[in-house]
Parts: structure tokens; sequence; C-alpha cells
């Protein structure tokens, strides 16, 4: 049981994670000029972690304020919220913007700056670990939640080095739009099973 709740929360993880925003764009960029690689990977991995146990962790202790009509609400939201995220993943897909790179190397100093801004300034960061993944796992226990945030937790370790070094490696599969499209659709996939797993919770369907 802990192991399906340690692999809900991975590929949960994974699919919020698989995403071309600022940070991830970042953390390709370092690759590809093959600077600082490792701690650039590490800092968004470790800031992952911390802000998934924030969010389910708070959603637990102050579970008792939320009555049945908020939390009903809240799905709603949640439903809405992910129904959009679709959306854009389907625009994502039918858009032929290719990404570019600047290959002008930056010191230390400007990368870790550079870190906490897309990392901590990026108000997507806390819909997905607070809103998204502390709502998800409201109704859970407390073991449930660790596991959850585990799995979700090593989702971020593995894609943040993945891209990260392949990236420094394989630089001309990373910098190809098509390869991005087919993550979307994938993703697109494991959200519409997300919104028939809230609605089969909220309606208690057998």
């Amino acid at each position: 049981m802990e192991l399906n709740y340690i692999t809900f929360g991975f590929f949960t993880g994974l699919s919020f994670i698989l995403v071309i925003g600022p940070q991830n764009l970042f953390v390709i960029e370092q690759g590809l000029k093959k600077q600082f690689v490792f701690f650039v990977c590490f800092f968004c991995s470790l800031s992952d972690l911390l802000l998934i146990f924030v969010g389910i962790l708070l959603f637990h202790y102050f579970e008792k304020y939320f009555t049945y009509n908020i939390n009903l609400l809240l799905n709603f939201f949640l439903i809405l919220f992910l129904a959009n995220f679709i959306r854009l993943k389907l625009k994502e897909i039918f858009s032929d913007n290719v990404i570019e790179f600047n290959n002008n190397k930056i010191n230390f100093k400007t990368v870790f700056f550079n870190l906490i801004g897309f990392t901590f300034l990026n108000p997507h960061v806390y819909s997905d670990t607070v809103f998204i993944f502390g709502n998800l796992t409201k109704s859970f226990t407390i073991f449930e939640k660790i596991n959850f945030g585990i799995g979700a937790s090593i989702s971020s370790f593995l894609f943040f080095y993945t891209i990260g070094y392949l990236s420094k490696y394989f630089s001309r599969y990373v910098n190809n739009s098509t390869i991005w499209k087919y993550l979307n659709i994938v993703i697109i996939v494991f959200m519409i099973f997300l919104i028939l797993f809230i609605l089969s919770n909220m309606f208690n369907f057998s």
C-alpha cells in the first residue's frame, strides 16, 4: 500500500514538472552551457522537496478547518485548474514555437539568484505544491501523505538531474520541441485520469 502511494506521488509530481517553464528552461540552459549543472539540479530538486511537504502537511494540520462544502468547492476549483492545465498543454502541442538558448556563460552568484527567482517567485510552484498536492492528498492519512511526498520528491530529483545532464551531453535532443510535444501528450492523458480520480472521491463512486 505504501508503495502504491509513492508510485502515485511519483507520477503525479512528474506530470506537473514536465512543463517547459522558466525554471526548467534555466536548468536546460545551464546544462547546455555545462556550467554549475549539479548545483542547479540539486537546488531545484531540494526546493521542490521542501515545497511539496509544506503543501501536503499544511493541509493535514489545518484539515479540521475545512468543512465538506469547502472541500467540495476546493475539489471543483482543482478540477477547473487541471482542465485549464490540459488546455495549455494542448495549446503547446499545436504550437510551432522553438526553444532558443543563450550561450553566454554567467557567474555562480548570478546563477544562484536566478535559481531563487525562477523557483520561489513563480506562482505556479505554489499552486502545484500547496494547492494541487495539498488538496489532492487532504483525505490521505499522514503516512499516505508522506509516501506521496516521497514519490513526488523522487520525481523532482530524477527529472532535474535528467534534463540537466541530458542537455549537457545530448543537447541536440533536448533542444527539440517535438520531444516536448510527445511528453505533453503523456501529461494530458495522466491529467485526465487524475480528474477522474478526484471525481470518484467527490461522489464516492465504487
